[in-house]
């Protein structure tokens, strides 16, 4: 009698397994779990920002996490044994399951050292460090920060390029994105909506965009958010609470922060909704992990926000996104460096998708929270009937015709030697 199993049983494990992964990672929050209180800012301004913010060991262990992380983790390595019983060492889905319990185990552990050098040094290993290079040979992710930084400081200098005031009200940001996503998604499919509970400007859930009540905007910062937040973060998310059996691909590990970043970040760039002063904001988070990285503590990024120009309040805002999780004087959370290293491997990815002819992979970046070292497997999941192709697409994505005409041109392109370019251009320059 034969015990193999029907092709509607291998779906309906792949997606219990999944499920599992699901509810398990559900309490794991990393940003809630390493944020400064506000009672900490207001000490460090209070005393004019001279001295180290008062946060050690101690301070993360009287806000302890939300769960128990021995069983926690035990929750994780069992779910992974279960993978390998039910689906084998080599099953594709599981493969990418397994990576995933370990990626969340690993996140674990880091918040578990929160306040000591094991707490930076998994960050790293999670989502890597300033001094990693892109590949063999090529410039680091804090080349590319000084590099970016050069560039945007020649633009300053002409003085022309200013942005435009910020006098958009959170209520007035709220009704323009609820208006314009409505157009895309539907007019129930996304919330927009005041709070007063976050520190950046905005952020994304599953479906919904929350916007800081007393934050100001200009018009290119909403198309930025309507960009960023609702066509890449809550259409990723959306995509995968759609797949009927990889509902995993709805929940994002550090290692789908790259790819969920760079697709932002290049959303921004080929909707001509980026300029120079959010794209210097990206700089800054690089070279002040970079900095970090190399010894800096506090007190020196704090005062290289100052010295560009950023209020004390800013200045510190933008310095705590470093040490969080950390301490004061310790290695950095370097989760930021997502933006400008996702935007580069996804744009190389692009590139050699173009270059080969294998277009009908690059939508699949948009079909959940996806990795880039799983898109070859997630191509062949569509073709077995297990994932199904993104409901929700960017209109550049959508239709490839521009994208791909673009990427044959930087193909070529990249081949040209800038040198020699700009000595022959040097006449009419």
């Amino acid at each position: 009698m034969s015990t193999r199993k029907s092709p509607e049983d291998y779906q309906q494990t792949i997606r219990a397994l999944s499920e599992r992964i699901v509810l398990a990672q559900n309490p794991i929050r990393v940003l809630d779990a390493i944020k400064w209180d506000d009672a900490v800012g207001q000490a460090f301004l209070k005393a004019g920002g001279k001295a180290l913010p008062q946060v050690d060991r101690a301070y993360y262990e009287n806000r302890p996490l939300p769960f128990d992380a021995g069983e926690k983790k035990l929750e994780l390595q069992n779910i992974e044994r279960d993978i390998t019983r039910q689906l084998g060492q080599f099953n594709p889905v599981g493969q990418i399951m397994r990576r995933m319990c370990k990626e969340y185990r690993m996140v674990i552990r880091m918040l578990e050292a929160r306040g000591t050098a094991d707490f930076g040094l998994i960050s790293q290993e999670l989502y890597g460090a300033a001094s990693d290079a892109f590949h063999a040979g090529d410039p680091t992710l804090a080349d590319l920060g000084l590099m970016l930084s050069g560039y945007l400081n020649n633009i300053d200098s002409r003085g022309d390029l200013k942005d435009e005031a910020k006098t958009l009200t959170a209520s007035d940001a709220v009704a323009i994105l609820q208006e314009r996503l409505a157009a895309v998604f539907g007019d129930d499919t996304i919330r927009v909506f005041e709070s007063d509970g976050i520190v950046a400007d905005a952020a994304a859930g599953a479906d919904y965009i929350k916007i800081r009540s007393d934050a100001l905007f200009n018009p290119r910062d909403v198309r930025a958010l309507e960009v960023h937040e609702g066509m890449v973060h809550v259409a990723t998310t959306l995509n995968g609470l759609n797949q009927p059996f990889c509902t995993f691909l709805a929940k994002g590990p550090p290692s789908s922060t790259v790819t969920q970043e760079g697709l932002a970040i290049l959303m921004e760039v080929i909707s001509f909704t980026s300029y120079p002063t959010r794209l210097r904001k990206l700089t800054n988070r690089t070279r002040a992990i970079h900095m970090a990285e190399e010894g800096a503590d506090f007190l020196e990024v704090y005062h290289f926000y100052r010295e560009q120009g950023f209020s004390a309040e800013s200045s510190y805002s933008n310095s705590s996104r470093v040490f969080r999780g950390s301490t004061p004087d310790g290695l950095p959370f370097t989760k930021d460096l997502s933006y400008l290293k996702g935007f580069i491997l996804i744009y190389n990815y692009i590139q050699l998708a173009v270059r080969k002819g294998k277009l009908e992979q690059i939508p699949l970046l948009f079909s959940g929270k996806t990795t880039l070292e799983d898109m070859r497997t997630l191509r062949q999941l569509v073709d077995e009937g297990l994932l199904v192709p993104p409901k929700y697409l960017p209109p550049q994505f959508r239709d490839l015709n521009a994208l791909s005409a673009w990427m044959c041109f930087s193909n070529f392109l990249n081949h040209l030697n800038l040198d020699r370019i700009e000595a022959d251009y040097a006449n009419i320059l």
